[in-house]
C-alpha cells in the first residue's frame, strides 16, 4: 500500500485541510498507516498534481487562508483499483522484540521497564480507541451500528487497532511476569 491510498481513504469522510488530515491520521489512520504531517502535505500535493484530489481555498477572517481537499472521480477509481488488488501480508518490525529475543544475554531489568512503558502506551491507545468507537456508533450497540451504520470502514479499522493494542498490552504484561518470575526463581536458587 502506498501512502496515497491511505490519504485517499481518509478523505472519503469529506473535505479536509492538511492540518485536519494530519489530525484524522493521528486519531484513526495511524493504527494501520503512520505518516508524519510533512509526508501528508507532500502527498496531498502529489495527489492534486495527479488529479486524484482537488483543493479549494477558503479565506478565513481571523486565520490564514486554508486549502480543503476532496477525492475526485479519478481518486475514487484509484481506490477501487487498490481495493480489488490482492493484499500483501504484513510483517512485524519491532526493536522491542529484538531485545526480548536477546533477553537471556542482556539486562532483563532494563527490558522489563521498556515492556512496562510499551504496555502503558498500548493501554492509552486502547482507551483512545474505545472512546473513538463509542463516538462513531453513538447510542447504538456495536452490532446495530455494524448492521446499519452509514460508514463502517473507519469503525472496522478502529476495531483492528484496538485488537492490535490489546494484544501488545497483553503480551508485554505476560512477558514482564515471565521475566520477573524467572529472576525471582534464579535468586532463590
Amino acid at each position: 500500500m502506498a501512502l496515497r491510498h491511505a490519504v485517499l481513504a481518509a478523505l472519503l469522510d469529506g473535505e479536509l485541510s492538511g492540518y485536519e488530515l494530519a489530525k484524522a491520521f493521528d486519531l484513526g489512520v495511524a493504527n494501520f498507516w503512520y505518516a508524519q504531517p510533512q509526508q501528508l502535505y507532500a502527498e496531498l500535493t502529489r495527489l492534486e498534481k495527479d488529479g486524484l484530489v482537488t483543493g479549494r481555498e477558503v479565506v478565513q477572517e481571523t486565520r490564514p487562508t486554508k486549502r480543503l481537499f476532496h477525492v475526485t472521480g479519478a481518486g475514487l477509481a484509484e481506490l477501487e483499483g487498490f481495493a480489488v488488488a490482492s493484499a500483501k501480508p504484513s510483517f512485524i518490525r519491532d526493536d522491542l522484540l529484538v531485545k526480548v529475543r536477546a533477553v537471556d544475554h542482556v539486562d532483563a531489568a532494563a527490558l522489563v521497564a521498556q515492556l512496562a512503558e510499551r504496555a502503558a502506551f498500548a493501554q492509552a491507545k486502547i482507551d483512545l480507541f474505545g472512546k473513538l468507537l463509542r463516538s462513531m456508533r453513538g447510542d447504538r450497540t456495536e452490532e446495530a451500528f455494524l448492521r446499519h451504520g452509514d460508514r463502517i470502514g473507519p469503525y472496522l479499522t478502529c476495531l483492528r487497532g484496538l485488537a492490535f493494542e490489546q494484544g501488545n498490552r497483553d503480551w508485554c504484561e505476560r512477558t514482564i511476569t515471565v521475566l520477573r518470575e524467572r529472576r525471582a526463581a534464579h535468586v532463590r536458587h
